[in-house]
């Protein structure tokens, strides 16, 4: 069996090509293999992506002027959300029809458009 070679290029990630069948193969990087450089989640989210409307549209507001609850922290016990990335979080679920709550925090967990949007941020069920 022949041994894979591999191949990089400037634009495309390091990839593995069996040299000697007839019909080559690309194998992305294994799981567990560390990047030196990791790709910057931003590259998922296309210009056109709907999140970065619901991003835009939720940063040009002015939330402390809409006198909504709980726009600044208490000083006091844990430190909640907040409640921009809850709005962009509950914009993004009604533009994909996810409606509950534990629902959208599992979103947080597993769906490249919502870690960019929230930047990483996963907030539960509880926050509000």
């Amino acid at each position: 069996m022949p041994h894979p070679e591999t191949v990089s290029g400037r634009d495309s990630p390091k990839r593995h090509i069996m040299v000697g069948s007839a019909i080559a193969h690309l194998f992305g990087t294994h799981c567990s293999q560390i990047l030196l450089l990791p790709e910057a989640v931003d590259d998922y989210v296309g210009p056109e992506n709907p999140v970065r409307f619901g991003e835009a549209f939720v940063d040009q507001l002015d939330l402390t002027s809409a006198e909504l609850i709980r726009v600044v922290a208490k000083a006091t016990g844990r430190p909640g959300s907040n409640p921009a990335d809850l709005l962009k979080l509950y914009i993004y679920g009604y533009l994909n029809l996810v409606r509950s709550s534990r629902r959208l925090e599992a979103e947080t967990h597993r769906d490249i458009e919502v870690i960019w949007l929230l930047r990483h941020l996963k907030p539960d069920f509880n926050d509000r």
